[in-house]
């Protein structure tokens, strides 16, 4: 005995196998069980095995159309315990998801009861709902019983089922599919079954046909809840070439004018597998979040058909602007994926194009022909066979009659007497007596001469491709005329190249003014509206007010600490409401001896001047101001005890620099190199104290400072010109003791 075998006291054995092995081994096999038998369609009746499982035993239980229906449960109970081993809940959906007219573009089932509908509500318990088949399930099981395709034992050998239907209806295409195996997905859109019956009988015409010519009778995807494809044709072409591709596809709208020149929009069709009370759900959440400007209400005021109603916040929005901002934001617009891949008539899993699943669904259908053909001509040669002893029965009833009755063994000597065979024998010995009646001879004749007829005819079928290919050209030519025409057959999804709606992205963006507070003790807040009078506002006992900006819910707030580094705050995201909000500290990472300098609203292309209190400086982009992390972004390089002092924009061409010392200095703002990060250059001298104010202005102005309420304005500026790094001369009268230009 090998060494890896061991006895066990029962008389089993163990066999040591590594653990990857063993994983691989049964992961393999599930693989390969999820993607051959539960996941992915047969591509020559586009069913998986469950959906044919059910239309198998429904057809066992004689549930035909023209018949009566029975309990879905009687079904699910027969697939699950003669066919398909597994849970009564998935098979029941399956089977609901068959009969509903918004999931399956051709219903495979006929449902009674409760199955469900668009909004998303679930079918009512299968003890409820009855079910039997439509003429296109049994267009798909036609020909079953004439040995037209193989069959199979079932998983515990008790019964048989069908590998494959006949499929007499291109279900592939007509109805789609779905699925997500392992390693790999199928996703088909339903199409219309006229569409695909004419671009597989121009196949037939033209094998070499390309799928440029066979979308010319084929445009593209036919979805039961209708809509509009805006999908452009080079990429649809592309798609169906390859297997692989996509859809873009809308919701049907249109306006309804109201009195006194208002409107609103009316949606009539959703996209596909869109559940609509959800849909109404995510834009009402998008409204409530203020993503949806121009939209002010949705109400449903749906029936047995969809009717949504969308308003406009007021009459001077353009309606395709309106849904433009709505297909942008809601699955009103909805992109549907092409993923043809299928197993093919040898069950292996691969990605077909059009072309080639249209011609390998006309080969099954040559098969099914072959061997129904195949089949009948079998049965009338038997039949023949029976016909023909018959008829020599009647030529020599008397001498035929003597053999019955006085023969001991009147088989062999029928078979003797007239060169009969046994089966002819057999038949004759079986006859009733009324049927030697001179009327039922003549029946035999007729039954003879025509079966004879037909007989030629199979064999002439069977003996000629081009006959073959004629035969199903005309089978699909009557299913086109069935299927394909009336209320089932007419198109319900639009074509439509899509409009460009030129309009500014801003629109899109609800804008609220608010105005941002900032705390001498660092709490940071935010209140509806531009608050023009700081008078009103409160603060927590001994705080006051130490910023004040004035900005929008879109904008993005810069912040640049003492301790030179800048920050970026989105505005909407700053703490609202008329508390006390939120310590700055919480929001972004400071030093406890750190604390916020100044405050900008964030715009590209404007610049800033940096000063720190030692007296140095440079020009910054606010691009480099930038910094959405907590921990900023150091921009001012300063060392302690030194500290970034002013931030002040750059509106003019001249800078005026006030020291501790009360000596100002003006010169050119080109004397300042402009930098992203660093220490700066020395914009003012000092022997004792460092830098207090700093201001650009434009030259022609002059130079202005605030006085209490008034403001002054000094254009004699020679006195205090120097260069950049000067030590400055004393002020002109007037201005302020503070040494800040700002009073």
């Amino acid at each position: 005995m090998p060494d890896d075998l061991k006895t066990l006291p029962e008389g089993g054995r163990i066999n040591e196998t590594p653990l990857a092995g063993a994983l691989s081994e049964r992961y393999l096999a599930y693989a390969m069980s999820t993607i051959m038998a539960r996941s992915l369609p047969d591509v020559r009746d586009g069913l998986k095995p469950v959906h044919r499982r059910l239309l198998w035993a429904m057809q066992q239980l004689k549930l035909d159309p023209a018949g009566g229906f029975k309990k879905c449960a009687r079904v699910v109970g027969d697939v699950i315990g003669k066919y398909h081993p597994h849970g009564d809940a998935s098979v029941y959906e399956a089977l609901v998801r068959l009969a509903q007219d918004f999931a399956a573009r051709y219903p495979l089932v006929e449902g009674q009861g409760n199955f469900g509908n668009i909004d998303g509500d679930n079918a009512a318990a299968m003890r409820y709902t009855e079910a039997k088949l439509t003429e296109v399930a049994k267009a798909l099981l036609e020909g079953i019983d004439e040995d037209a395709v193989d069959f199979r034992p079932t998983y515990d050998g008790e019964e048989q089922e069908p590998v494959v239907l006949p499929a007499a209806f291109p279900n592939l295409l007509a109805n789609g599919a779905n699925g997500i195996a392992v390693g790999m997905a199928t996703s088909i859109p339903p199409h219309n079954a006229g569409e695909v019956c004419s671009a597989a009988l121009e196949l037939i015409r033209n094998p070499e046909a390309t799928t440029a010519e066979l979308l010319a009778h084929m445009p593209g995807p036919d979805f039961p809840t209708g809509g509009v494809m805006v999908e452009p044709a080079d990429s649809i072409l592309n798609a169906y070439e390859t297997g692989r591709g996509g859809f873009r596809l809308r919701a049907r709208w249109e306006v309804e004018k109201l009195k006194n020149g208002t409107w609103h929009i009316v949606v009539t069709e959703i996209p596909y597998q869109v559940q609509k009370s959800r849909l109404i759900e995510q834009i009402a959440e998008l409204m409530e979040a203020k993503k949806l400007p121009l939209l002010a209400d949705v109400r449903d005021e749906s029936t047995d058909k969809v009717r949504m109603v969308l308003e406009p916040k007021n009459r001077a929005i353009e309606p395709a602007v309106l849904m433009e901002s709505l297909f942008r934001a809601t699955p009103l617009e909805s992109r549907i994926p092409l993923n043809m891949n299928v197993l093919d008539a040898e069950r292996t899993p691969r990605v077909m194009g059009l072309k080639e699943v249209l011609r390998s669904w006309l080969d099954h259908r040559q098969v099914v022909l072959v061997r129904r053909s195949s089949h009948r001509l079998a049965a009338i040669e038997r039949r023949l066979e029976i016909l023909d002893g018959y008829l020599i029965v009647y030529l020599n009833l008397d001498e035929v009659i003597r053999i019955v009755r006085e023969e001991d063994h009147p088989k062999e000597a029928l078979i003797k007497a007239f060169g009969l065979t046994d089966t002819q024998a057999e038949a004759i010995l079986n006859m009733r007596l009324r049927a030697l009646r001179k009327l039922e001879e003549m029946e035999i004749s007729r039954e003879h001469t025509r079966l004879t007829k037909e007989m030629k005819g199979l064999q002439r079928l069977l003996a000629s491709d081009k006959l073959q290919w004629t035969r199903i050209g005309e089978e699909i030519e009557a299913a086109r005329d069935k299927f394909g025409s009336g209320e089932l057959g007419d198109r319900r999804t639009v074509q439509k190249e899509a409009v460009a709606v030129v309009f500014d992205e801003s629109h899109f963006v609800e804008r609220e003014p608010i105005t941002v507070i900032l705390s001498e003790k660092g709490w940071l807040r935010a209140q509806k509206g531009h608050i023009e009078d700081p008078a009103g506002l409160r603060f927590k006992e001994g705080d006051s007010l130490a910023l004040l900006l004035h900005a929008e819910t879109t904008d993005r707030i810069g912040f640049l600490a003492s301790n030179g580094r800048a920050y970026t705050i989105k505005a909407d995201a700053i703490p609202r409401g008329r508390g006390d909000g939120q310590p700055v500290r919480l929001i972004v990472e400071l030093g406890n001896e750190d604390n916020i300098l100044s405050a900008f609203v964030w715009k590209e292309g404007m610049k800033f001047l940096l000063a720190s209190s030692a007296g140095r400086g440079f020009v910054v982009k606010s691009e480099d101001l930038l910094a959405e992390k907590r921990t900023g972004k150091q921009i001012l390089v300063v060392d302690a005890p030194d500290t970034l002092a002013v931030c002040t924009p750059v509106d003019g061409d001249t800078v005026a620099v006030i020291g501790e010392n009360r000596k100002l200095l003006v010169f050119p703002l080109e004397q300042v190199p402009e930098m992203s990060r660093g220490r700066g250059v020395a914009l003012q001298g000092y022997r004792d104290g460092g830098l207090a104010d700093v201001k650009v202005f434009a030259k022609a102005d002059g130079l202005t400072w605030q006085l209490g309420d008034r403001t002054r304005t000094e254009t004699a500026l020679a006195p205090w010109r120097a260069n950049r790094g000067a030590a400055g001369k004393m002020p002109p009268n007037g201005f302020p003791k503070s040494n800040r230009f700002s009073g």
